[in-house]
């Protein structure tokens, strides 16, 4: 398994992976708005836009710069997850959304990749300072929970998300330089 950035060849791999989402009825977090695009726009901008929020010195005042990954398996070199990595926090981030959001894909559920993907995001997080590492889940996602305490997570707090309109948990994940 490893982090793979996006590119043109993961086109048609990227849009299966979001279409196995519509299939299965599941919510999609931390694809860094891949879904969006695929219904509005087209891969390639989805992939601009990428490049664009690695590029702080020219982002929007309103954006926070970010990291997106595939999680995908070598040997078939499926995309098992997502994983968006974000190196700054607005207030709403910082209260609601956390520094990283992920996703594994319906079918792949239940073999440990969400907790191997949220390490190696970590592992990330770790190389660029960031110590302190939050990360939200909606408190009813048991499976989200339960990958993020594997990592580390201590809750810090629980509230009503009126923009969700759901129960959400924020965790700190403590990192060791």
């Amino acid at each position: 398994m490893k982090l793979v950035f996006p590119t043109l060849a993961y086109k048609d791999k990227a849009i299966e992976y979001i279409n196995e989402f519509y299939e299965y009825g599941s919510e999609i977090n931390g694809s860094g708005a891949l879904d969006w695009f695929l219904k509005e726009s087209t891969y390639e901008k989805w992939l601009d836009r990428l490049i664009g929020a690695m590029d702080i010195a020219n982002l929007q005042e309103t954006k926070v710069p970010g990291l997106t990954y595939f999680y995908v398996r070598e040997t078939d070199n499926r995309i098992i997850g997502m994983i968006n990595i974000r190196l700054a926090l607005n207030d709403f981030l910082r209260k609601e959304g956390g520094h990283i959001g992920y996703s594994v894909r319906p079918t792949e559920r239940r073999n440990g990749y969400g907790t191997d993907m949220l390490t190696e995001g970590l592992k990330v997080c770790n190389k660029i300072g960031i110590r302190e590492v939050l990360v939200s889940c909606d408190k009813e996602n048991l499976a989200s929970v339960g990958v993020i305490k594997n990592c580390g997570g201590l809750l810090k707090e629980e509230f009503y998300s009126q923009t969700y309109d759901e129960m959400l948990q924020m965790y700190v994940i403590k990192l060791e330089n």
